[in-house]
């Protein structure tokens, strides 16, 4: 028998010290062969990240300890590795693509450099050489002009271009093993499958393994070989892809099988006036050259969208990576500055300043789509969550507001009693529900939701789907919804925009623009090859 490229043996991994100390890895075993992928798959905080960090020892011991078991890289121990071995196999013959782009990479270098380390440091490649393979990596990988976004920074890019650039970090090195870690939650469909065919063509060209964890599992089904099932630490079931997908063994691997979003949106009041009506609405940005940087023309991220929306309905905004989603929602909240009319309420908002806007902030809020970088680490949950409370609400004593943080945990789906933790102490699902709690607990009229399921697996998915229905319902709340995730959108959002690099494609109701799409684009997206 051949050696396995990965071997996971029994793995058990703890968080914590003395009567403290939990288990959140127990007993593991999987294998990954050259040439192979993997899917691991499973809710949030069922150990899937865990198990790929502990793989190249990326976790701080302590708290971190490993009770039991060994994990094998071609037959090598590496547990108890020396950190010398382990330095000439993280990033080289082990790679790694991060949950959470923003955090990873670095904020104080262009996006050139953080790719040029990785060659220069495990491939010892000179700029000038390095220059061609990291432009032909980007375009590979979907950046568009990559050529002209080397010496962009990563604020400057949308979250799907910052995903890409990440991917591209990984695949330079042309690992033995990749572990990517929900490599494509911020990709859009049409980009996700150009993913796919690469990874695909990586795998067979350089006979790599893959370890691809996971919420969707409509990329599980085209990508991976074989697929483990986790909850609550352990593996419940792992099979063939074949084997799975059509006579699971479990009932929680039934129950995620059955957990795709279905139903229809709230049903709406269509005779109650607009809420928010949008004319006219455009985002450009300043093209500064010479030594003055003066201004020689615009970028537009947006270009001439309009639209009405009414207390209790839902408008789905959707399009690849970069095309403007984020930058719209950013230009409602007046946090960038816009053309054209923004009127909420009958209050005119694009004409407002500052000091005007401040009493109407409570009554729009936002769920922003990277919930590492928006939550504050050094606050905890209990603080992060009351912080609008205190601003809008300075009535309040800190017994009401501890109360109605209880009140919101609880409405979320997130345990009460671990509001005292930190962000830093809850998987990458649990803190999208917080940063979502912390916009529900100011009960706003409007609510922008930037990707707010995009890290939740399917049967959370279908819980917040479920919640913000049943907000919706009582609260009569809008929603502008942006997402790449087009069932989650048709089963909640009344109508729709296609956006493509800042110009509407198409807009309409939402089961009109599904059902029969008119634009070649919208088409792409629906049905991506």
């Amino acid at each position: 028998m051949t050696t396995p490229l990965l071997n996971i043996e029994k793995l058990s991994v703890a968080f914590g010290q003395g009567p403290a100390r939990r288990t959140v890895v127990d007993n593991l075993s999987l294998q990954i062969e050259a040439g192979e992928t993997l899917a691991l798959v499973g809710e949030s905080g069922s150990g899937k990240s865990v198990t790929a960090l502990s793989v190249l020892r990326l976790l701080p011991a302590p708290p971190v300890s490993y009770p039991g078991g060994e994990i094998y890289f071609h037959g090598q121990p590496l547990l108890n590795a020396p950190e010398s071995t382990l330095r000439k196999i993280r990033g080289n013959r082990i790679a790694m693509i991060f949950q959470e782009p923003m955090v990873s990479l670095n904020p104080l270098h262009n996006i050139e450099k953080q790719l040029y380390e990785v060659l220069s440091l495990h491939r010892g490649m000179r700029r000038e050489a390095a220059r061609g393979e990291i432009i032909s990596c980007l375009d590979r990988v979907g950046i568009r002009n990559a050529a002209k976004r080397l010496s962009d920074f990563p604020h400057q890019l949308s979250g799907g271009e910052r995903q890409r650039v990440m991917i591209a970090m990984a695949l330079l090195t042309r690992p033995e093993l990749l572990i990517a870690d929900e490599p494509t939650t911020a990709l859009d469909v049409s980009v996700q499958a150009q993913i796919l065919r690469l990874l695909k063509e990586l795998k067979q060209e350089l006979n790599m393994g893959l370890l691809f964890i996971t919420h969707n599992l409509n990329i599980v089904r085209r990508l991976a070989d074989r697929v483990a099932v986790m909850r609550n630490g352990q593996c419940v079931e792992q099979n063939t892809n074949q084997a799975l997908f059509h006579s699971p063994q479990h009932p929680y691997t039934r129950q995620l099988l059955n957990a795709e979003p279905t139903g229809s949106p709230q049903p709406l009041d269509v005779t109650r006036p607009p809420l928010l009506q949008v004319k006219d609405l455009q985002v450009r940005f300043p093209i500064r050259r010479g030594l003055l940087r003066r201004t020689i023309g615009y970028h537009y991220g947006l270009k001439q969208l309009s639209f009405d929306l009414r207390p209790g309905e839902s408008l789905g905004l959707v399009g690849e990576s970069g095309s403007g989603k984020s930058t719209t929602g950013l230009a409602l909240l007046r946090l960038i500055p816009s053309l054209g009319q923004i009127t909420f309420d009958g209050m005119p908002l694009d004409a407002w300043g500052r000091r005007q806007l401040l009493p109407v902030r409570h009554r729009i809020q936002v769920v922003f789509q990277d919930p590492n970088s928006s939550l504050n680490p050094r606050l905890d949950v209990q603080q992060i969550i009351e912080e609008g409370l205190k601003v809008h609400h300075p009535q309040l004593s800190a017994a009401q507001r501890e109360q109605q943080v209880i009140d919101v945990m609880a409405e979320v789906g997130l345990d009460p009693d671990s509001r005292h933790r930190y962000p830093a102490e809850f998987s990458g699902g649990q803190r999208q529900r917080i940063a979502i709690a912390r916009a529900f607990i100011l009960r706003p009229e409007l609510l922008i939701l930037d990707e707010p399921t995009s890290s939740l697996d399917r049967s959370v998915q279908a819980q917040i789907l479920a919640l913000l229905k049943s907000l919706q319902s009582r609260h009569q709340l809008a929603y502008i919804f942006i997402s790449h995730d087009l069932q989650v959108v048709r089963s909640l959002c009344h109508q729709v925009v296609v956006l493509r690099q800042g110009e509407v494609i198409e807009q309409g109701e939402c089961q009109r623009v599904f059902s029969s799409p008119q634009a070649e684009y919208t088409r792409q997206l629906l049905m991506p090859d």
